[in-house]
């Protein structure tokens, strides 16, 4: 045991580090010093715990350290980075998953001990139940989702929205004559746990693969909330300041995504977007078709163009071609042309989803511009190379406003004097409609996978 005032600068020490580090991943530059400077503060966290609060047995937590380690590591090293949305809704899921252990735990012990608990302590723990249920569950759903072992497409049913608001009076219900009742009742605890449980599946089962990103860091909010709570159940200051930030820059984050779709969090949560298949656009019916083009002739485009902007989108990721869009652009920077990268804010399947990627590829990080900083730029760009966005270059949220997604701010692609777009075809994206871009005039469709696509114009490139 170590004395409690050294406990608590330790604390505090830790605290600073979690504050500063995620101060620090707020830009590219210094993302992975903050990362480290958050590991840290979680180092010190964990060793001053240990030393402090009177542990049962070292063995069984150095197993489990040993069993976590082994798994990090491997997951480290095999996990893609097209597959990193799948991995972060996964570790979301367990925080919560955590948060439902540690609450659940802490309240049979006292039932078992017949030991009423703190009226403070009984009402987090219920807390820690229902939002650590739900994120468990809501994030495997968006793992399913996101690994498409279920449809990435809006599931909904009639009276789906009317049971999920039964399911929370029921567990509110159930969570109050718990707290309320001073004799030992485990029916209660169980019916709560199954039905936020529940309740965690049908949350995100509505909820299309288009807004992902909102889901991802609303459920890592959830995680941390979920996390804030269990620090109150078992007193430990630390873990309430850690959860309190990853709650609040969650929420935080699902804001400006909802900002980036001009939509508003409810509708994201209780919308169905993309539950309805496609619709074909009104061009699309007029008979208008889309213009082919070959890998020879869009070298020639980007070979002599002297401003060229890629527009990363999912199929980037899919394609793992991130190293090749980067000597791609290093080939016509050498040839005079100047090469900037457009990052729309819900782009891919997560936050920062082709930020990361495209860092994999050691891309510059001046060279990397989000949406509000590059639209002005498409008017006096030579090419804009869009590979594998959809939804975020369609001008249908500016044109037609029939649209589902008319109003949403997109990238400008369509001011650009030319646009080669990389497809695998002319499907729809997750918001399943079809993009006005690709009937442009000044638009060619060069299609086939994006890393094989880009291959051969680095070849072509490289030949002229």
């Amino acid at each position: 045991m170590i004395s409690g005032a050294l406990v608590e600068l330790a604390y505090l020490i830790a605290a600073v580090c979690f504050i500063v580090g995620l101060k620090q991943l707020g830009h590219p530059a210094t993302a992975v010093r903050g990362n480290r400077i958050s590991g840290v503060g979680m180092l010190i966290a964990l060793v001053v715990t240990l030393l402090d609060r009177q542990i049962v047995g070292y063995g069984i937590i150095l197993a489990g350290l040993g069993v976590g380690t082994a798994l990090g590591l491997w997951m480290a090293r095999a996990v893609k980075m097209t597959a990193m949305p799948q991995m972060v809704a996964l570790l979301n899921g367990l925080g919560g998953g955590a948060s439902l252990l540690v609450g659940g735990a802490e309240f049979l012990k006292s039932e078992l001990a017949d030991r009423p608990l703190p009226i403070d302590v009984s009402i987090t723990i219920q807390l820690s139940l229902l939002i650590g249920a739900v994120t468990l569950t809501g994030s495997l759903v968006a793992f399913g989702k996101l690994q498409e072992l279920i449809s990435g497409r809006a599931v909904t049913f009639p009276g789906l929205q009317a049971l999920n608001v039964a399911l929370f009076l029921a567990i509110t219900a159930l969570s109050v004559y718990q707290i309320a009742t001073p004799e030992s009742l485990l029916w209660p605890f169980y019916t709560v746990c199954a039905l936020s449980l529940l309740l965690g599946v049908l949350l995100v089962l509505p909820i299309g693969g288009a807004d992902m990103p909102v889901v991802i860091s609303l459920l890592n909010s959830y995680s941390g909330i979920a996390a804030a709570m269990t620090g109150f159940v078992i007193r430990n200051d630390v873990l309430i300041i850690s959860g309190a930030l990853v709650g609040s820059s969650g929420i935080i984050l699902s804001q400006i995504m909802c900002k980036a779709m001009n939509r508003s969090l409810t509708n994201v949560l209780f919308g169905a977007f993309g539950a309805s298949g496609g619709t074909a656009s009104a061009k699309s019916a007029e008979g208008l078709t889309a213009r082919q083009i070959g890998a020879e002739d869009a070298a020639v485009q980007l070979g002599f163009a002297r401003s060229v902007v890629v527009v990363p989108g999912y199929g980037l990721a899919v394609a793992q071609a991130q190293h090749a869009v980067r000597e791609l652009a290093d080939l016509i920077e050498r040839r005079g042309g100047e090469v900037k990268y457009a990052i729309h804010p819900v782009a891919g399947r997560m936050p920062g989803h082709m930020n990361v990627l495209l860092a994999e590829a050691n891309v510059p990080y001046d060279k990397l511009f989000d949406m509000d900083q590059i639209n002005a730029e498409f008017e006096r760009t030579d090419v804009a190379l869009v590979i594998g966005a959809n939804d975020v270059v369609n001008p249908a949220a500016r044109t037609d406003p029939s649209s589902p997604i008319h109003g949403m701010p997109i990238l400008n692609v369509d001011q650009a004097r030319s646009i080669i777009v990389l497809k695998r075809g002319m499907g729809t994206g997750f918001a399943g409609i079809e993009n006005e871009l690709f009937f442009n005039p000044k638009a060619s469709m060069l299609f086939g996978d994006a890393k094989k696509s880009l291959t051969q114009l680095v070849a072509e490139l490289k030949a002229l």
